[in-house]
């Protein structure tokens, strides 16, 4: 029998199983919720409202919460527009919609436009069983789940009596009356405020958690969830006090059984780490054990403001004092390195053999540092500061075990498996690869890092000679989702059957499901999305007493996802070229004279100081390569990440000052500017302005997803001029923060400090990306001079309030990374910068940047999405390339099979 699992989708399934204790929605979509939201949607910016839900479902959102409910706008329409904008965009659309309104008919018309499985937020019996029935008869038949508040014709239940009677009446109408599937009904008990100073309120708390635990016994399937920051709304201002409130109240909902809610993900602090008389009185208030309990927790508050940390944690030294095996698990589980050295010798005197220390206080630390991470209780940054703990004090006992080796040729240390990994073919980004080798290396698995750019026999070479148990691949550029392919089936081809993990920003599961593990059927491929799961991955793979139900359940799941997948894309409407064509975004040329740039050709930049790229430095990307996800400045002050958050970015600033004062950059760029106009879907390059001789030319790609009216099928070809409409220009541009950032990290790596080897790493993409933000100021103000008066601060361009996009080759709007190749030979990019371009056309070093300027103020950034075989075979033939070139570089994009019957529904 099939589990009885809530299954949602957008673009991808989203499966809520056993292994997933908690689901966050993401809440910042909702106008109610969000002053910024709300601006954008009635100011009608729609660009910048889907950037919106994009930064949530980057910053890890399972489920986003669209909601439209504001007096002054068009909540039906509204709802409809964006949600059809959202359909648009394959990197939001990809998880599921809560389509969150008050307004029956709102929902609906969300239902009537949403794709794949969505819920509904939310129903009730406040109106009757009639409504009730109906609304949910249209949920079903929408294919829909359900979120049932606890609310009957009476009113919002506030008792656990109330509570469990609404549900309890609910269920039985929906699974009895209408037939819905119990797995997909979603109750929320209310959570109410408590220490309010009203009495009846104090056993709120109380009543959400029993009423969650009857739910979850008595209602078989079904999911509870709620709004957790209800809860400590009497505590508004004290962000202290509210985040222990919610550790509490979560600690105990979740073990009751409560699996969803609408929180921030990034303010929830762990139970365990609150301070502890700040934790019983929250206990007491939560839990309502005692009559003053509210008037105590008031009184401590006062002691929680500001920062609300105490000050005797700054240096605190009393750890000194303890056992050494406790001293080493302090220093490990806190990143200290200060007293490693002398604390391993001690432990090192004490013991029998050097091996000893290792596998007895070292590795006993080291699986506090694992379990407190896999628990949530340890942020990413700080697993690798002890990770940088351990190698030194290993290094500090490697020369006494060489040396008893020597004498007695005595064995080394067992490691719990051998794990190859390596940055594909023509990939030269390894930020995540290192992340996840430093993680997996912390719980005792011995780490083979063939570094970027690894061919596939290089790979396959190593694994067989090695005798590896586990292979990994990293990759960031899409042409890196192709060599993936290829190496599985060159596994397959030669009989091997070990595991192969798939990682790196561009890969997903529905892309390792469809693509990479129906090619590797002797082994198993498997997508792990970030580094906090790659050691549950792992250590299930290599347990002889759980690798065969894993891989099962892996390969069912797969299974599942492909097929889910085909049918997605079966039951989208796609146009023929010619009809996407003819629904271009037509601008008017008549209204609009294209700006003259103040040179053509191409110019060397080098008049580039570090210290000013460092003020245009976005630090957001920053904290989510260290998987710490939120919104700078914000999660510096966020509940749960805030102290992980904290310590990062002052290292970070202290590593920034180093990188000016000391100029370990060497930054360099070249931008160019020529005559150019479309004809058709492409950009045609002129030598000069007379535009008699074309110098090259850029080809883009077309949106084929069939939109409503009055919404583009967009080509970037759209934003420049048609021949004989207007005079019109294009610019490019290459940035590098320079080479420098290897040889500095290595140098880190030599000295056994990895933390520091992949924070250099990170801060040169950042100095890469602020060098292409500062440039395009430039671009805007003096050198094309499209905004002359524009007068942005560093951290307003973040928000990108500016006119006119600098898209990259290889990217959502242009996929086809090959167009580099145009643009570097314009621009002499090689040359002028040492930026070169590899096999798959990544640019090395990797801390670099490119891509062409646009000038017209309406232009804007979108994804093409999938294209179909009748554009390819044009594509191909517009560039003078083989369609089969053409379909291995846009494979991430095809809706179809290469060699199979045109699915186009047009034809």
């Amino acid at each position: 029998m099939t589990d009885r699992y809530l299954r949602l989708s957008g673009l991808e399934p989203f499966v809520l199983t056993p292994e997933i204790p908690f689901v966050n929605v993401g809440e910042r979509t909702n106008v109610t919720g969000s002053a910024r939201f709300r601006k954008l949607i009635k100011n009608q910016d729609y660009a910048a409202a889907l950037e919106v839900a994009r930064d949530q479902v980057e910053n890890g959102a399972q489920i986003i919460d669209v909601n439209m409910d504001e007096g002054l706008i068009d909540s039906r329409a509204v709802m409809v527009e964006f949600l059809n904008l959202l359909a648009a965009e394959p990197d939001i659309a990809r998880v599921p919609v809560m389509i969150d309104s008050s307004k029956w008919d709102v929902i609906e018309a969300g239902l009537k436009c949403v794709q794949g499985k969505p819920v509904v937020n939310s129903i009730s019996l406040k109106e009757g069983e009639a409504q009730f029935r109906e609304q949910a008869e249209l949920c079903l038949a929408y294919g829909a789940a359900i979120v049932v508040m606890a609310f009957d014709e009476e009113g919002q239940a506030g008792t656990c009596a109330r509570k469990t009677e609404i549900c309890a009446r609910a269920y039985r109408i929906l699974t009895e009356d209408v037939g819905f599937p119990p797995e997909d009904i979603i109750f929320d008990p209310n959570i109410f405020a408590v220490a309010t100073g009203i009495e009846e309120h104090n056993n709120y708390g109380v009543d959400f958690i029993e009423a969650t635990r009857w739910i979850r016994r008595n209602l078989p399937h079904v999911h509870v969830s709620g709004g957790v920051s209800n809860l400590s709304f009497s505590f508004r201002g004290n962000e202290t006090v509210r985040e222990a409130m919610h550790a509490v109240f979560l600690y105990h909902a979740i073990g009751a059984g409560m699996d969803m809610g609408i929180v921030n993900a990034g303010q929830l602090a762990v139970y365990d780490q609150v301070d502890p008389e700040l934790r019983d009185a929250c206990e007491d208030v939560v839990l309502n054990r005692r009559p003053d309990a509210t008037e105590r927790l008031l009184a401590l508050a006062e002691r929680f403001r500001g920062d609300g940390k105490r000050e005797d944690k700054a240096r605190d030294l009393a750890w000194r004092e303890w056992a050494v095996e406790k001293r080493i698990e302090h220093a490990l589980v806190n990143g200290i390195t200060e007293f490693i050295d002398a604390d391993t010798e001690e432990a090192h005197q004490a013991a029998a053999r050097p091996l000893d220390v290792i596998e007895g206080p070292l590795m006993a630390g080291m699986n506090v540092v694992g379990d407190l991470f896999g628990a949530g209780k340890m942020f990413l940054p700080q697993v690798v500061k002890s990770a940088r703990v351990m190698k030194q004090a290993v290094a500090l006992l490697l020369p006494y075990m060489e040396e008893e080796k020597r004498l007695s040729g005595g064995g080394g240390r067992e490691s719990a498996g051998k794990i190859l990994m390596a940055t594909v073919k023509g990939d030269v980004h390894d930020i995540g690869k290192n992340i996840v080798g430093v993680v997996l290396a912390c719980n005792n698995y011995e780490i083979i890092d063939l570094g970027v750019m690894v061919p596939p026999q290089k790979i396959i070479e190593t694994a067989r000679t090695e005798n590896v148990d586990v292979i990994g691949l990293s990759g960031l550029i899409t042409p890196s989702l192709d060599e993936m392919v290829h190496l599985a089936a060159e596994l397959e081809r030669e009989d091997f059957d070990i595991p192969l993990l798939i990682g790196g920003a561009t890969t997903s599961k529905v892309h390792t499901a469809v693509k990479i593990a129906p090619g590797y059927r002797r082994g198993q491929a498997i997508h792990v999305n970030d580094a906090s799961r790659a050691v549950g991955v792992v250590s299930h793979l290599l347990s002889p007493t759980q690798k065969s139900a894993f891989v099962t359940g892996i390969r069912s799941e797969y299974v599942e996802v492909a097929e889910k997948h085909a049918r997605g894309e079966a039951a989208k409407s796609r146009l023929a070229l010619q009809q996407a064509r003819n629904n271009a975004l037509k601008l008017d040329w008549s209204a609009y004279v294209p700006v003259r740039p103040r040179f053509t050709g191409a110019r060397v930049v080098d008049d580039w100081d570090l210290a000013e790229i460092a003020e245009y430095i976005d630090w957001t990307p920053f904290f989510r390569t260290w998987e710490l996800k939120g919104v700078f400045p914000k999660i510096l002050d966020d509940e749960k990440q805030g102290e992980a958050a904290r310590a990062l970015f002052a290292e970070a600033e202290a590593m920034v000052r180093r990188v000016i004062d000391e100029k370990w950059f060497n930054p360099r760029a070249v931008v160019g500017f020529w005559p150019a106009n479309a004809v058709g879907d492409d950009i045609r390059v002129f030598t000069d302005p007379a535009r008699d001789k074309t110098l090259a030319t850029f080809h883009t790609l077309r949106q084929q997803t069939a939109k409503r009216a009055p919404r583009p099928n967009l080509a970037l070809a759209d934003f420049v001029a048609p021949t004989g409409a207007a005079e019109d220009w294009i610019g490019g541009f290459v940035v590098t923060a320079g080479p420098e950032e290897t040889g500095i990290a290595k140098r880190f790596e030599e000295a056994n400090d990895d933390y520091s080897a992949i924070l250099v790493k990170a801060l040169a993409d950042r100095f890469a990306e602020a060098m292409a933000e500062l440039l395009h100021a430039r671009v805007r103000r003096d050198y094309w001079g499209t905004s002359p008066e524009e007068r942005f601060s560093p951290q307003d361009l973040i928000d990108e309030p500016y006119a006119g996009i600098r898209p990259a080759p290889g990217y959502p709007a242009q996929p086809d990374h090959t167009e580099k190749t145009t643009l570097f030979r314009l621009l002499d990019a090689e040359s002028a910068t040492g930026v070169t371009l590899t096999d798959s056309m990544a640019m090395w070093p990797g801390s670099s940047v490119s891509g062409l300027y646009f000038g017209h103020p309406e232009s804007y950034y979108f994804g093409v999405g999938k294209v179909e075989r009748d554009q390819v075979a044009d594509y191909a033939q517009r560039k003078g390339m083989d369609l089969s070139e053409a379909e291995r570089w846009l494979a991430p994009i095809l809706n179809y099979v290469p060699g199979a019957r045109n699915t186009l529904a047009a034809e």
